[in-house]
């Protein structure tokens, strides 16, 4: 049975699963869906076109679902997908997409959302995301599964963050990170992977050797990209969280690939 506060408001057109519960003064209007056994605490507002999967918990005064800051947005129906068992803290904003980006902002499951985290319309979050207080994400911008975004930090538009990176705090990425890839500063660049990250998602010792192996042959000042990314392809080719470097590169973007600071790895 759901357990809906009596001075909730939730509109006719809300689907709600199983055991919801629902507190003091939460707003819930539009063609919202919201999963089983997801909790929403007090003063949360969910509106729009917006999914919420099952397992989820809504922190007091998180903002879900309401139109996009985007000037060009011009009322047409786009959505907000959320996926299963995130924790969306207080004060997190999330919005959904924009005819220029897909109709469609995602988030996937087991994420973490930290007080003042955004996620701005059209973008595309992984699974198992941590946001840190008050990182941003602006319109565009794809998350990989297990990314970290550091407290104050903002990605700009059509940024990618690769699987398993790490954003450390305050800094802003105007470049694509590299998966497995550490990224920081005030205009941040690549200062070395995510090896703690790496022993986390259990690879192997020789993984992680490969993985050093290659960036540093990546971003050394030999021969060009071109060449560095086919001399690790030949060389790991078996190796997938190298590849998935390669990959990572190798995929059509409108922004380039965070360097390290002196271009040398």
């Amino acid at each position: 049975m759901a357990d809906i506060h009596s001075t909730a408001v939730i509109d006719e057109t809300v689907i709600l699963g199983a055991d919801i519960e629902v507190g003091p003064y939460s707003v819930i209007t539009g063609k919202v869906e919201i999963g089983a056994g997801t909790k929403i605490h007090s003063h949360v507002v969910i509106g729009g076109h917006t999914q919420i999967g099952p397992g989820c918990e809504i922190f007091p005064f998180a903002s879900i679902g309401l139109i996009p800051q985007d000037l060009k947005f011009g009322g047409e129906t786009s959505r907000l997908v959320i996926g299963a068992r995130n924790r969306i803290r207080e004060h997190v904003t999330m919005n959904p997409g924009t005819q220029g980006g897909g109709l469609l902002t995602r988030v996937g499951d087991d994420c973490l959302f930290m007080i003042g985290a955004h996620v701005a319309h059209d973008c595309q979050v992984g699974n198992h995301v941590i946001l840190a207080n008050n990182a941003t994400l602006a319109g565009h911008v794809e998350v990989g599964d297990h990314a970290i975004i550091g407290g104050l930090s903002a990605i700009h538009q059509f940024v990618k963050i690769g699987a398993h990176a790490m954003v450390g705090g305050m800094s802003g990425v105007e470049h694509n990170v590299i998966p497995f890839g550490s990224a920081m500063g005030e205009r941040a660049r690549l200062n070395g992977l995510n090896i703690i990250g790496m022993k986390r998602r259990k690879l192997s010792r020789d993984e992680i050797h490969a993985v050093r192996d290659a960036y540093q042959h990546l971003f050394s000042d030999s021969g060009v990209m071109s060449e560095r990314i086919l001399s690790v392809t030949e060389n790991y080719a078996a190796v997938e969280p190298v590849m998935s470097i390669i990959d990572f590169i190798n995929e059509e973007s409108s922004r380039a690939v965070l360097q390290p600071k002196n271009g040398d790895g």
